[in-house]
């Protein structure tokens, strides 16, 4: 693998190990800084290098990066197969890859709740790639949860009871008005986005990648559990939320200009701190991905 680094500038530049990326962790079992990498000359060489440290650590930062629009939508068609921005919110016809997080915006809407991308969709992002383009002077700093960590500390009778139960998501509560009122949104998987249908997935998922269990429910979509009366559904709800979010399972990250951060929706949660009143704006794209599967459970 061939990675260009900022101790040098020339395509020859290596990395003091040209197999493997130079990570600091953030926590013991997800996230970490990626150290001495341009993305905007990394080429495919390098990325099964970025791919199996993402599928590892689930949140990767690249700081101070210095990508163009162009850049970014390039490193992403590198990763993976880019989607539209977002199936409902309005994107640039010039750069249809790029969700403009703006908050000067009218339209801006804060992610103030855990959230995992686009899961009202049958077919979630597999990953999402932000961009800091401008900060306000303190706060606007993100958080994600591992949800693979979560599942995994849950005592076996939760999980053996989770394993076999399956979540609605539902888009309407934060997207519905806005769809309506721009008429429509995207296409996403080949179709245009006319209204937000309910989606089932299962409240565990199967990584496609490691085959690690993860809870692939979040409060910013999930609206209720099949099957059960709404007492349980919120009842389980609840317990799953609140251990998915304990401090242990989680990293903060304190965005500078340029900062690029990456993260595996498969097995992540995150939140944007509504701590900020300054303009901040981000720009993100997403990499295509699949329908969530669950356990496969012996007969």
């Amino acid at each position: 693998m061939t990675v260009t680094t900022d101790r040098d500038s020339s395509p020859a530049g290596l990395l003091d190990d040209p197999d493997h990326l130079e990570l600091e962790p953030l926590g013991p079992s997800f996230g970490a800084i990626v150290h001495g990498v341009r993305l905007d000359r990394v080429g495919p060489a390098d990325i099964a290098a970025i791919r199996a440290a993402l599928a590892d650590r689930k949140v990767l930062f690249f700081p101070r990066q210095e990508l163009t629009d162009e850049d970014q939508i390039r490193f992403g068609n590198l990763l993976g197969q880019l989607t539209v921005g977002h199936p409902v919110a309005d994107v640039d016809a010039a750069r249809p890859e790029i969700y403009d997080i703006d908050s000067s915006d009218p339209e801006f809407s804060f992610s103030d709740v855990w959230h995992t991308d686009v899961t009202f969709m049958p077919n979630p992002p597999a990953a999402s790639i932000l961009r800091a383009v401008q900060l306000p002077p303190t706060g606007g700093d993100t958080s994600w949860a591992d949800s693979q960590a979560a599942y995994e500390s849950l005592a076996e009778p939760v999980q053996r009871l989770v394993d076999d139960l399956t979540a609605v998501h539902d888009g309407n509560r934060e997207w519905g008005q806005y769809l309506r009122r721009r008429g429509g949104g995207n296409e996403w998987e080949g179709e245009a986005v006319a209204e937000l249908a309910t989606v089932e997935h299962p409240v565990v998922r199967v990584h496609p990648e490691t085959g690690r269990k993860g809870l692939f429910v979040n409060p910013g979509f999930t609206s209720h559990i099949v099957g059960v009366s709404d007492a349980e559904s919120a009842g389980i709800l609840s317990l799953l939320y609140a251990h998915l979010t304990r401090p242990e399972n989680t990293i903060r990250h304190r965005w500078t200009v340029g900062d690029v951060g990456i993260w595996d929706n498969r097995s992540t949660a995150h939140y944007a701190n509504r701590d900020y009143t300054a303009t901040r704006i981000m720009r993100r794209v997403t990499l295509r991905g699949d329908r969530p599967l669950g356990p496969r459970r012996p007969v």
